[in-house]
């Protein structure tokens, strides 16, 4: 059945999104958009570190990717303003890694496959990564989830209850490296964060309870994944912006259904 490049770009597709709704809910909630975007630019670099020193690109994306995190929360609340400092790492990075793609000599990158993704180039191997990464990322927040929602809510809540938002927050920035490293290959990164944050977005409206939007958002993720890519094959078109674009759509969508049930109420 793998042998199909479709079916694999499929389950690659439906893995990513597994990852991301859960993930991407809390990204909505926290308004992290940028902190997303930042961390997937910096995937690039990480790229590059990986191909230089012939490491896997899923370890090294991951690495630089959570550095970039860890170094957003470092620097938050020392003087400038987040969407500022958000602006100034996510440009340096993607800037720095694709000056370092240029320095490597002998090796053939495809920077557009890492930019917009190659879904349709997935292999077995990278499956079992994505696969791996996802269950990961669903474990990692089904255990922290009600901790999770609580510092999200209410950090005051958060520390009566004796939980700390600082640890939490990390739980998200690890989480979060390990969607971007999985996603790259699907997505590419400067949709990375499109993935993420559209399909919470859409479930939103759809949905009363937090874990209902998270389910909500998964199934609008793996929607958007199989039309998008059936998209793609009947108009020729790129896989990976396919894809996004169904998912805007679907957030349309409900958009216009909240305003047309909001206007009958």
């Amino acid at each position: 059945m793998l042998d199909d490049f479709m079916v694999r770009a499929a389950l690659a597709g439906i893995g990513v999104a597994i990852a991301a709704a859960p993930l991407g809910c809390f990204v909505v909630w926290r308004r992290m958009a940028y902190f997303g975007d930042a961390t997937a630019h910096a995937a690039i670099l990480g790229v590059a570190l990986s191909l230089a020193f012939s490491m896997s690109v899923f370890i090294g994306a991951m690495a630089v990717a959570l550095i970039m995190a860890l170094t957003v929360n470092l620097l938050s609340g020392r003087g400038y303003a987040m969407d500022t400092l958000l602006g100034v790492l996510a440009h340096s990075a993607l800037a720095f890694g694709l000056v370092a793609v240029s320095f490597l000599s002998g090796i053939r990158i495809d920077l557009m496959s890492y930019l917009f993704g190659d879904i349709l180039a997935v292999s077995r191997g990278d499956l079992s990564v994505i696969w791996s990464g996802a269950l990961l990322v669903v474990l990692l927040i089904g255990w922290r989830w009600s901790a999770l929602l609580t510092s999200t809510l209410n950090e005051d809540l958060a520390y009566a209850s004796e939980i700390n938002p600082k640890r939490e927050q990390l739980v998200l920035t690890v989480a979060l490296a390990i969607t971007v490293a999985v996603a790259i290959k699907v997505v590419g990164v400067l949709l990375i964060a499109a993935l993420l944050i559209i399909p919470a977005a859409a479930a939103r409206p759809l949905s009363r309870t937090p874990e209902g939007m998270a389910v909500a958002a998964g199934a609008i993720g793996m929607l958007s994944t199989v039309v998008g890519l059936r998209a793609a094959y009947v108009l020729d078109t790129p896989a990976g912006p396919s894809i996004v674009c169904v998912a805007a759509l679907t957030f349309l969508a409900s958009s216009m259904l909240k305003s047309a049930l909001s206007a009958r109420s």
